[in-house]
């Protein structure tokens, strides 16, 4: 039992290295703040604006920026714990993070056990019914199943272990940006599946056009 009180404490120490969240300050995770634009944030992990991937334009620009630490080359130093941190944009603003931590760095860790190193850091955590969505995320299951939140009437943390990967994960997020977010998603994702049909057909038409200029131009070239 000791043991284990004391690897948990150990990985308390590892998940959540400095720079830390202090108290109960949901607005950031680490460095990384909630409302930060994404010129900041990618000058803040090294990449570039450009390295953002554009999920919708319309009604709302939605992006989302992937960063994947670097690990220590030297053993004696502290291995990064987390895997990455997928941030998501609103029209610019940082919204949404979704950190996932490495299995190794959690190997052997129950619920319960992850529920304490994060209450040691965000305070009580609550138990809901609960699932969280992943709008953006055609590699998750549109919802997974809450663990243990953290909240105040702004910000929502969220632990959940991934059905795919089995890795914990932590879903962060600006409650009044992430309910407009999902608003413009939800529309964007109604246009697209309305205009389907005519941008399919406006393919299919360019295709039957660019191979007829094909049959014209060999037409006039082939020699037999």
């Amino acid at each position: 039992m000791k043991i284990m009180r004391c690897l948990v404490v150990v990985v308390a120490m590892a998940l959540f290295s400095a720079p830390r969240i202090h108290g109960q300050d949901l607005s950031k995770y680490r460095a990384f703040s909630f409302g930060t634009t994404l010129p900041d944030l990618a000058k803040q992990v090294d990449a570039k604006p450009t390295d953002a991937i554009v999920v919708h334009e319309h009604p709302a620009l939605i992006e989302e920026l992937t960063w994947r630490p670097t690990q220590p080359l030297n053993s004696a130093v502290r291995a990064e714990p987390v895997q990455k941190v997928l941030f998501s944009f609103y029209n610019g603003a940082l919204y949404r993070m979704l950190v996932t931590y490495d299995i190794s760095a959690t190997k052997g860790l129950t619920d319960e056990d992850m529920i304490g190193v994060v209450s040691a850091q965000y305070g009580p955590a609550t138990r809901p019914v609960a699932d969280v969505s992943f709008p953006t995320e055609p590699s998750y299951r549109k919802t997974e199943r809450v663990i243990a939140r953290w909240e105040d009437s702004q910000y929502s943390f969220n632990l959940l272990r991934s059905y795919w990967s089995n890795a914990f994960e932590i879903v962060m997020f600006a409650k009044q940006m992430d309910a407009q977010a999902g608003i413009s998603i939800a529309e964007s994702v109604k246009m697209e599946q309305q205009q389907a049909p005519q941008k399919q057909a406006a393919q299919v038409a360019k295709e039957a056009d660019d191979l007829e200029r094909e049959r014209q131009k060999n037409i006039e070239t082939l020699r037999p």
